[in-house]
């Protein structure tokens, strides 16, 4: 970790919990709040990856709309929540050490960054409404690419900008098939398995597995 000059996080299951919005309505959506959560996060990211495929892009947001719509059907909720539930994915929430984490890494002049699949407007709003604004360098969104990870396009991104080298970076995400796109395309990516999960086979193996981010503090 001595030639580090930047770290880069995953923003949504890394830094912010995507089941927040839906169990910030769990007593309206009863005991199945959890499943749809997870059922709206599996359907918004097969719809990134066949979208790609297909060439048809569309935003992130339009993206969680969708996603959203075929999962409330999925799971019977009522259409009358849907503005509640989308205006809550806008302000997600941190995970409990986030923000420490970013301070201790902030202090010892570490560029920090942001590499999502979120919009230039929905990263924003989701620092800014968790006072994470001030800890970031960038916040890279797919959108100046047109295409969702794990292309390679995207991890170029942060080359370009700050003109270092792959292994210079180390790349953070909760998502296996994000760590291995990272990963394989060369820069030290780290695993967040928050669930004690099993990696998937995809030619990569974390360079590090930790459980929460306060373990990453002890790495650097």
């Amino acid at each position: 970790m001595k030639n580090i000059k930047a770290i880069i996080f995953d923003a949504y299951g890394t830094l912010f919990d995507v089941n927040s919005a839906a169990e910030k309505c769990k007593d309206k959506i009863g005991d199945k709040w959890e499943g749809f959560a997870n059922y709206w996060r599996t359907t918004q990211l097969e719809y990134t990856w066949l979208r790609s495929l297909m060439k048809r892009h569309e935003d992130f947001w339009q993206v969680t709309e969708d996603s959203l719509d075929k999962s409330m059907k999925a799971y019977e909720i009522d259409s009358s929540m849907r503005n509640e539930l989308l205006d809550l994915y806008k302000i997600l929430s941190p995970f409990k050490e986030v923000p420490e984490v970013l301070k201790s890494l902030k202090e010892k002049n570490y560029k920090l960054a942001i590499l999502s699949n979120g919009t230039p407007a929905l990263l924003n709003q989701l620092v800014k409404s968790n006072n994470l604004d001030n800890l970031f360098d960038d916040l890279f969104s797919i959108e100046e690419v047109g295409i969702y990870k794990p292309d390679s396009k995207v991890y170029d991104m942060p080359i370009k900008k700050y003109q270092i080298q792959k292994n210079e970076i180390v790349f953070l995400s909760a998502n296996t098939w994000d760590v291995s796109g990272g990963g394989n395309y060369g820069y030290n990516s780290i695993w967040l398995n928050r669930g004690n999960n099993i990696f998937d086979n995809l030619d990569y193996k974390p360079r590090h597995i930790i459980k929460d981010l306060s373990e990453l503090v002890d790495l650097f």
